[in-house]
């Protein structure tokens, strides 16, 4: 007889004298008894058996917490050999490598995993305690086996089979033992992982900016353009004063010298570093291995040579579309062991052409580094001397300066603007290989930069009707608007009279 039902029969008399309010009280009880004892039942079935169990303990220390050695991980793609690479200190937990691929650059925090996350495992529930059909649970052809060494000498070993149909759980079993248990599929799903998984997509590590090399130059050769580009570090980046041209510390050198622009130009002069992969196609390869992505005769060679020492070549094969319709090609560093797919956009070098980085400024140096300037037209030549008043200042203004126009003094501020005005103009495209006509040139300048210690020469001649063909220093180079060369013409005429130089054109 339950409790309540004792209850009851022994105040049955206590019933009849109180009357029927405390009856009803009574006769209620057991309905709010077994209310609890449901809820009771409820709250224990939700408890998972088998929870919170650390699967791998390493009986020979106290805690069970044992250092791993090594770990073996054997899976459908490879059998992996994990070593302790540093041992733990006080400040930091131990590094792994994979064994055989030392000379790799490795993904060591993924590598890490493998050895960390077997201590860590801990079970979700128990399945199976006497499991007799391990197919069931994809322990008969595990995704991966997995043998785990302690610095002790102690051995576990673990299977890794199918994920449960809930809760991202991952049925396992250890060596020796029937019981299946659940594991959260995070501390397994690294063994399943393929050897080029582990491997670090950054083909070459961006330093930190405290030791950031200086870029001494890099030079891009290509099959399918007949010459080089090469841009060199600009060594008046060095010295911090404002020259001319643009704030880019490259310039370019072949095909052509021009001035780059930063936004377009860092990526090609500093892209080497921290250039990611977006796949691996092999590692520890052979020589058929680079012929057949075709890196033994490349389609681009980078050459970056930098002040601390190093120098680095890296190949590119003609680019391709991948099975995503992405466009790629395959990658590697010259005596490297890792050939790389990389994404096209991210391999600039492949495509980019001298007009891509450069910038469009035909005369590029700084208004008061000219020492004398001449401007010729068919009808017209002007020539202009500046100098300093005072030679040891460091001057900026106008007023700072003496100008003489055809040997007459002349006033600085105007002839800043008409400087203003030739600088103007962007160059539209190059025209290396176009032919100079026999002509004579619509209009020429001709001017020194004290601070290049160089004169430059530039001559602009009729090409089409809209355009017209600039040659400097005796050879073609850009194409520009005919419109402001018609209007350089113009404002020639007007330096000595006093009108408004002409600032547009069409």
């Amino acid at each position: 007889m339950n409790k309540t039902a004792k209850s009851i029969v022994g105040l049955g008399a206590a019933v009849i004298v109180l009357g029927g309010g405390l009856a009803a009280l009574m006769l209620t009880e057991p309905k709010d008894t077994e209310n609890s004892e449901s809820v009771s039942t409820s709250e224990e079935s939700s408890e998972v058996y088998g929870s919170g169990i650390q699967l791998l303990k390493d009986e020979k220390t106290e805690n069970g917490e044992g250092l791993v050695k090594s770990v073996t991980v054997t899976n459908s793609s490879d059998k992996l050999l994990v070593t302790m690479d540093k041992a733990p200190t006080e400040d930091s937990a131990a590094t792994y490598t994979l064994t055989d691929y030392k000379d790799i650059s490795l993904d060591t925090a993924l590598v890490g995993t493998l050895a960390n996350n077997a201590t860590h495992m801990v079970t979700g529930s128990i399945v199976d305690e006497d499991c007799q059909n391990l197919a069931k649970f994809g322990l008969d052809k595990p995704k991966a086996e997995v043998e785990v060494k302690f610095q002790t000498g102690t051995v576990k070993k673990f299977r890794v089979g199918d994920e449960a149909p809930a809760n991202s759980e991952t049925y396992v079993m250890l060596d020796g033992e029937n019981t299946v248990y659940t594991v959260a599929t995070s501390y397994v799903a690294n063994y399943s992982k393929t050897l080029y998984d582990f491997i670090e997509m950054t083909m070459l590590a961006e330093p930190p900016e405290e030791s950031y090399p200086k870029i001494n130059s890099l030079r891009i050769e290509r099959e399918d353009i007949d010459y080089d580009i090469y841009l060199e570090y600009d060594k008046s980046s060095d010295d911090g004063k404002y020259s001319g041209g643009t704030s880019a510390t490259h310039v370019m050198v072949e095909p052509t010298d021009a001035y780059l622009t930063v936004e377009r130009s860092e990526a090609v002069t500093n892209g080497m570093f921290g250039l990611r992969a977006s796949g691996i196609y092999a590692v520890h390869f052979n020589e058929s291995k680079i012929a057949e992505t075709g890196l033994k005769e490349p389609f681009c060679r980078v050459t970056m040579d930098c002040d601390d020492g190093n120098n680095y070549v890296l190949l590119l094969s003609e680019p391709f579309t991948d099975d995503n319709n992405k466009k790629c090609c395959y990658a590697m560093f010259e005596d490297g062991n890792v050939i790389y797919i990389v994404d096209i956009e991210n391999a600039k070098w492949c495509t980019i052409m001298p007009i891509d980085i450069t910038s469009r400024i035909m005369i590029g140096s700084y208004v008061w580094n000219i020492t004398d300037l001449t401007v010729k037209t068919a009808d017209t030549t002007e020539k202009f001397v500046i100098e300093a008043k005072d030679k040891n200042a460091e001057n900026t203004k106008a007023e700072d300066f003496n100008v003489t126009k055809n040997g007459t003094a002349f006033d600085s501020e105007r002839y800043r603007q008409f400087y203003g005005f030739l600088i103007s103009a962007s160059a539209e495209e190059f025209a290396l290989d176009a032919e100079i006509p026999d002509t004579a040139p619509v209009a020429s300048v001709e001017y020194t930069d004290s601070y290049m210690k160089k004169t430059i020469k530039i001559e602009f001649y009729d090409n089409t009707a809209m355009t017209a063909l600039i040659a400097v220093d005796g050879k073609s180079k850009y194409i520009c608007s005919k419109s402001y060369v018609d209007t350089l013409v113009e404002n020639v005429k007007r330096i000595g009279t006093g009108e408004d130089y002409i600032t547009t054109w069409k």
